[in-house]
């Protein structure tokens, strides 16, 4: 009730890559993500595991360039 009259109070709860975040609201609990046009997006179970996925590859990438 209160996001809905006042918005909402977002603060980063995960940083997935330098362009994609998660966020999450310190009143409601409600959770987002960017997408790909840099918008929010409600934080379904299924964008969850895309962005585990992300994740996962953009460390393992950068992680090789360094090495190399």
């Amino acid at each position: 009730m209160l996001c809905s009259v006042f918005g909402h109070r977002y603060r980063v709860s995960k940083e997935v890559t330098p362009h994609v975040t998660e966020y999450k609201c310190e009143v409601c609990q409600c959770e987002t993500t960017t997408n790909p046009n840099g918008r929010l997006d409600v934080l379904t179970p299924e964008l969850k595991e895309i962005n585990r996925v992300l994740a996962d590859f953009y460390r393992k990438r950068h992680s090789l360039r360094t090495v190399a």
